[in-house]
């Protein structure tokens, strides 16, 4: 069988097992965590706290029942037609106060009611559960929705034998509980159709109450017309039906709203409103009182507005003003500056009780849409102040003999009702504001300070809101109640003791916040006194808690099926108690802002997995040589993770090449087309191929990776154009000669010894992706000690102010800093970087470095075998000063295949170079572009094995080209340097 559709309960079969086997067990302090639904759970952990004994028969009778209570008067019509309707069965229908007393009974057998206990069968009989423990009426006033408790589940020994289906009856006005309807029976008799039953005769409850409302409300109207209101006005003068068919419909708003505010002040007062047209209406209020006693408020409109009114003007007394916006009957004043209300829904400028404002005057008018709300200061719809004091309507008829003006009847109504209707008017405010102040960012942190700072102090005087480190970090919490984290306290003042933000939360199962996430439903303690499960959960911290606040509603932050986090609302004790009508919004403006939560949420996992993957693939180490001092930096955009990289690629004969590039675009496309470029790139580079030929490949891989994403694209419908910048500099330590080309890139910066900074003016080439354009190189000189700053237009673009500025300000910046690369790089971000990055930025700084002139042998020879043997003796003595005889054997054989291989198959002039450094490098150039190439030689064949020889001498070895011809080169590795 299913619990209110909730969590199948199993029926107990026989004693000792089900449910009251796992009741026995809590009785007796063991642990349960399963077996019982959790709302069963939480109110028996309830009754437990509060040191309620299962065997325990005696509960609070109250004497003083009211028989002709609204609740009673709307409930006896609908428990005769129960009691007709379950006549000869064993059920029991009673009907409790929203304190849990009992106020009707009703039986479907006489026999029955004879046969129970008094405690059972006579009303005045007190159930909330703090004194009877888990029942029916207790705890649907706990959970306010339908419940059903069976057998075993009710805390009481006395009531093991029944079962119950209990369902809250609000006010349909306010929303306000007023009562409990609740149908007892033996647990044998279940039967699942008493769900509808009970619902519809509850609605039937509420129907009632609101037609009390509005009869109410009837009374108070033909009261005001039989005492003489709404004359007919003199001739000549419009009356309020003719002028409400010419008012604009934000005009009638205006009236209708003004009108609400005055039921709402509960006094004799006077107010003057602009309308939008430059005319000024005046509205009066006059209490009126029927004969039975029912007081309420006739709202009258002065035809037309007289030039001044002889009436003194006093300011409305001061009350709370956040009782008054929050609707709360605690004071029957608001102050002055609360008098203006923005326009909320409405069609009609009479309106009738049943929409909460009012009682339908003789004659109604269509109104248009709402519109908002014209804003004060000398524009229509400002408000004069209220005038109160000595205020006599009918007096203000004559004035100096002059025709009297008319009165006419806007709206009649109950103070009460009043405002409920504003505080209505303005949840829906405070919910419209909130759909534009949560969720600016997609912070998860920012999210959550945006709902504390909307719900404050309309709705609450404190919020706190915990979430789950992984939450926190983009990942869905397996168990938020494990690891929360106290992420956002906000409040009126500062002087709260609540847990500080950072903290680790550890709520107790029986607190609200635990109970909330455990059951996915928002929790209300009006008063926190009583609630002995909250202050168990750190008694130090709740007595000096309770000092300052006095009401909570707890929420669970839930998206898409995903609980984020809990929100806690709290009240000061200097403030009314929360109530169902601030759970409800509570509940909504959580439900929103959990959303954004989410959002934000997976925001930050994607991005996170997008920063992990351009991590991923940009450099994790810089490679080990002695031509440059480099540093670098990445930092990505605010908005999303883009496709900014950098490289630091060493090349034969110490050169190195210097890479930084950036990838149109963010996010995992524009991070995995990084990846896939860089790799490209550094293979190019690796092949000795000269700065211009490099872009040139770059760019037709760019164009096909564009073709290909193309026509994947045409079958997804999504947008797969790539765009690349780049710059590529190879620098050369032995010549201090750099060359570089960019396609669309940046120019980078130089900084001279002297620290003179300049951007070099090299040829601007294309974007990459365009196709069918070349590129340039420049060839610079450039000093050692000099510092070399590459970067992407992330560091110089900005919203705020021009490139040129930017430019400037990182010119100032390499002037003035003469430190490492390290600190170059971090003071460039430090000053030039903007504050809010919209786009990624990398930076490369690289200090250069000389090859000591000592350290380079060059010979030049001709094209003859003869010199073979002299270049061997020559660097056999070279390696000697340099101390590397061990090497000399090697060195010898290499130079020997090489020398050799250039006068056989090259062309002259030829030259030798040794180079000495990490390693010993051996170069010979000539003037041939014929390529050598290792391949195996034949048995009988007589060449081939040169190369060979060469390979297996070496550590590496290749060849580049160069505008006079090439080079072939091999290292040879140090055991010492």
């Amino acid at each position: 069988m299913v619990r209110s559709g909730e969590d199948p309960v199993p029926r107990e079969r026989t004693v000792g097992t089900g449910p009251t086997r796992i009741r026995e067990r809590f009785l007796q302090g063991d642990p349960v965590v399963s077996g019982v639904r959790a709302s069963i759970l939480g109110s028996w952990q309830r009754s437990r706290s509060l040191g309620l004994s299962p065997d325990a028969s005696e509960l609070p009778f109250r004497e003083d029942l009211d028989p002709d209570s609204r609740l009673v008067r709307a409930a006896v019509p609908v428990l005769d037609r129960l009691r007709s309707k379950f006549f000869g069965s064993r059920m029991n229908v009673s009907v409790a106060d929203v304190q849990g007393t009992v106020v009707l009974r009703c039986f479907g057998s006489a026999s029955l009611a004879r046969s129970l206990p008094e405690i059972q069968r006579v009303p005045g009989f007190v159930f909330s559960e703090r004194f009877a423990g888990t029942n029916g009426i207790g705890l649907a006033l706990a959970e306010r929705q339908l419940i059903q408790v069976h057998g075993a589940e009710h805390f009481a020994q006395r009531s093991q034998e029944s079962a119950c289906r209990a369902i809250p009856v609000r006010d349909p006005l306010s929303g306000q509980v007023e009562g409990v309807l609740c149908f007892g029976y033996p647990r044998s008799a279940e039967d699942p159709a008493l769900a509808a039953v009970i619902t519809k005769a509850a609605q039937a409850i509420e129907d009632r109450l609101l037609e009390q409302r509005s009869s109410r409300e009837r009374t108070l109207l033909q009261t005001y017309l039989n005492t003489g209101g709404g004359a007919a006005a003199p001739s000549g003068v419009v009356g309020v039906e003719e002028l409400a068919q010419g008012l604009r419909a934000r005009d009638q708003e205006l009236l209708k709203e003004t009108a609400t505010e005055l039921i709402s002040l509960a006094q004799q007062a006077a107010l003057d409103v602009s309308l939008s047209d430059g005319r000024r209406l005046t509205l009066l209020s006059r209490p009126v009182t029927s004969a039975s006693g029912v007081e309420g408020i006739a709202i009258e409109v002065l035809l037309p507005h007289p030039a001044e009114l002889s009436l003194p003007t006093v300011p409305v007394p001061s009350g709370e003003p956040r009782r008054h916006e929050r609707g709360q009957a605690d004071s029957p004043h608001a102050p002055a500056e609360r008098l203006s209300v923005p326009v909320g829904s409405g069609s009609v400028l009479y309106t009738s009780g049943r929409e909460g404002v009012g009682a339908v005057a003789p004659s109604g008018f269509a109104a248009g849409p709402p519109v908002p709300r014209p804003a004060a200061g000398g524009v229509p719809g400002r408000r004069r102040p209220v005038r109160t004091a000595g205020v006599d309507p009918d007096g203000a008829r004559e004035r100096d003999g002059a025709r009297d003006p008319a009165l006419g009847l806007v709206m009649v109504g109950e103070p009460e009702v009043g405002r409920y209707a504003l505080a209505a008017r303005r949840r829906l405010e405070l919910l419209s504001e909130a759909s534009e102040r949560i969720g600016t960012t997609l912070d998860v942190t920012r999210t959550a300070q945006e709902l504390a700072e909307t719900a404050v102090p309309q709705l609450a005087d404190f919020v706190t809101i915990d979430l789950p480190e992984t939450v926190l970090r983009g990942d869905e919490s397996a168990d938020p109640r494990g690891e929360l984290r106290r992420t956002v306290v906000h409040g009126i003042r500062d002087d709260c003791p609540f847990s500080p933000v950072g903290k680790r939360i550890d709520y107790r199962p029986t607190t609200p916040q635990s109970r909330c996430l455990a059951d996915g439903r928002a929790v209300l303690e009006p008063d926190l006194t009583a609630a002995a499960d909250w202050l168990a959960q750190d008694p130090e911290v709740g007595e000096r808690l309770i000092g300052h606040v006095r009401s909570l509603i707890a929420v669970p932050l839930t998206a898409r099926g995903v609980v984020l986090g809990v929100a806690g609302f709290y009240r000061s004790r200097d403030t009314a108690a929360f109530r169902d009508d601030d759970l409800t919004l509570a509940q909504e403006l959580a439900g929103r802002a959990a959303l954004s939560l989410d959002n934000a949420r997976r925001y930050t996992r994607e991005r996170a997995t997008v920063l992990a993957l351009q991590r991923s693939l940009l450099p994790h180490g810089l490679p080990e040589q002695d031509t440059v001092e480099v540093a670098h930096r990445y930092l990505p955009a605010e908005s999303g993770v883009g496709g900014d990289w950098y490289d630091v690629i060493p090349l034969s004969g110490t050169r190195v090449g210097l890479f930084v590039g950036d990838v149109v675009g963010h996010g995992l496309h524009s991070a995995a087309t990084m990846g896939r470029l860089r790799t490209a790139a550094r293979s190019f580079a690796e092949l000795d191929f000269p700065p211009e030929e490099v872009l040139t490949h770059l760019d037709n891989l760019v164009l096909r990776l564009d073709r290909e994403e193309g026509r994947e694209d045409l079958a997804t419908d999504s947008v797969g154009i790539i765009g690349a910048t780049c710059l590529y500099a190879i620098y050369d330590p032995a010549t201090q000669q750099c060359a570089m080309a960019r396609a669309g890139h940046p120019p980078p910066a130089l900084v001279q010894p002297d620290g003179t900074v300049s951007f070099p003016d090299l040829p601007a080439g294309p974007p990459l992706g365009l196709g069918g354009f070349p590129f340039e190189t420049a060839e610079l000189h450039i000093p050692e000690h000099s510092r070399l700053v590459l970067y992407t237009d992330g560091l110089i673009e900005d919203r705020h102010y021009d490139i040129d500025v930017a430019l400037d300000r990182l010119r100032t910046v390499l002037a003035r800093c003469d430190g490492t690369p390290e600190e170059t790089c971090q003071a460039v971000l430090d000053i030039v970087a903007p504050a809010h990055p919209c786009d990624d930025i990398a930076v490369l700084v690289v200090r250069t470095h000389a090859l000591d002139p000592g350290r380079i042998a060059t010979w030049d020879l001709p094209s003859d075998p003869a010199v073979v043997s002299e270049v061997r003796a020559a660097a056999t003595r070279q390696l000697a000063e340099w101390g590397l005889e061990e090497t000399a054997f090697a060195a010898e054989l290499l130079l020997s295949e090489l020398v050799t291989n250039a006068i056989r198959h090259g062309a002259g002039p030829i030259r030798v170079r040794l180079l000495h450094e990490r390693a010993l490098i051996c170069e010979v150039s000539d003037s041939s572009n014929t390529a050598p190439h290792l391949r195996r030689a034949a048995a009988n064949d007589e060449g081939g094995r040169g190369l060979f020889l060469v390979a297996q001498l070496s550590q590496a070895w290749g060849t580049r080209y160069t505008t006079e011809g090439k080079v072939i080169w091999a290292e040879c590795a140090l055991d010492a340097p």
